[in-house]
Formats: structure tokens, sequence, C-alpha cells
């Protein structure tokens, strides 16, 4: 599988919306295409308009795989773009990400 970076642009209006996208897309990937896409991680950023958005990671065989998991979900897939490596410079600061929340 390919990991992609998926960019999802001013969906959400709320974070309850968000979490209810992301429990339908966690099951969708986990159940009905376990073979195709895999879920890695998700940043949920303030958009200018003031709805959220996200940048994902995921591991998919093909960006159609990632669309059509987009699809069946009912969220955007506004950009899906391969990643051709990765450079950890530091873990993500999970203690202070929950800390600010």
């Amino acid at each position: 599988m390919q990991l992609y970076v998926i960019r999802r642009r001013n969906f959400w209006k709320t974070a309850a919306e968000l979490e209810a996208s992301a429990a339908r897309s966690r099951h969708v990937g986990d159940n009905e295409m376990a073979d195709k896409v895999r879920w890695i991680r998700s940043y949920v950023v303030s958009e200018a308009d003031g709805k959220l958005g996200t940048v994902c990671i995921y591991q998919a065989v093909s960006p159609e795989a990632v669309r059509e998991h987009a699809d069946r979900v009912g969220m955007p897939a506004d950009e899906i773009v391969p990643v051709a490596t990765t450079v950890v410079v530091r873990a993500d600061p999970k203690e202070a990400l929950a800390a600010a929340a």
C-alpha cells in the first residue's frame, strides 16, 4: 500500500459533526474496505471561514480507493497526494495537544 495525504477543506461546522464522520470513516475503513484503505491519523485544522478541515494520512492501494472511501463515508477528498518519504524530527506532541483541548 502507498501512503497518501488527503486534504479535506471547510467541511465540518462543529466538532460533533467531525466526530460522527470519523466514526463512520473508521467503520468503513475497518469493516468494508480493510484490504484497500487504512486510516493512519488526522490533523484537524481551523479554516478561515470558521469551519473545520482535516489533513489526513492514509495507506491505500490507490487514490481511487481513497476517493471511494470518502464517497462511502460522505465526506470530501479535495486533494489526494502520494507521500514520497517521511521525515520525523519529533514525535507528535500528544500530551501538549491533549492539555490544550
